[in-house]
């Protein structure tokens, strides 16, 4: 191996092999969709349950006949600049790195939208956040959420008994003590996905 490949084979910010680099900066990269797609399929084969055939939920645990949704986001620092003619170049600068690590979740401002959450839709919500280092993945039950988790039904005008709640520096510890159910890293991620 060449020197400069070695060099680029560990970042030295967290320490992550190169090709988890390329999975994590792959999977922020995505759109909407595509990366709910991947959290579905993450949550699938770490609990081993099957796809839903129903547009309702994502996915179905057939041992204990339950419905199961994911919803879960990236963890990036909040914008700082708002783009204008003048600065666009810069704010556009500062868009190349705004990964935080899990150990820096309270020392920056973020904030992670958990929406179309309807309750009445399924039995069980694994819900997260895709911080720089690793994965941190939630379990709550529709039951649960409430005032406790700042759930809000007033997402959009009209869609009754849909809302939406946040994850983000100031409560990620409440949910951190009462809904964990797993740390991942991006390597195991990797070995998941195999």
């Amino acid at each position: 191996m060449s020197t400069e490949m070695g060099l680029r084979w560990r970042e030295s910010r967290n320490a992550l092999a190169f090709h988890e680099m390329e999975l994590r900066n792959a999977i922020f990269g995505l759109h909407t969709r595509r990366f709910g797609t991947v959290a579905e399929i993450m949550v699938k084969k770490i609990i081993g349950i099957e796809n839903s055939n129903k547009l309702n939920y994502d996915l179905f645990d057939k041992v204990n006949n339950m419905r199961v949704e994911c919803k879960f986001s990236r963890c990036q620092r909040s914008h700082t600049l708002k783009i204008t003619e003048k600065n666009v170049l810069k704010a556009l600068e500062f868009e190349t790195d705004r990964h935080i690590l899990f150990a820096e979740r309270e020392d920056y401002d973020w904030d992670s939208n958990i929406q179309q959450v309807k309750k009445s839709e399924f039995d069980q919500l694994f819900y997260g956040v895709f911080f720089a280092d690793l994965i941190v993945i939630f379990k709550i039950e529709p039951n649960q959420i409430g005032d406790n988790v700042q759930y809000s039904d007033k997402q959009h005008r009209g869609n009754t008994g849909e809302g939406q709640f946040h994850l983000n520096n100031k409560n990620i510890q409440y949910h951190l003590k009462n809904h964990l159910y797993k740390y991942i890293s991006y390597n195991e991620l990797n070995e998941w996905l195999q």
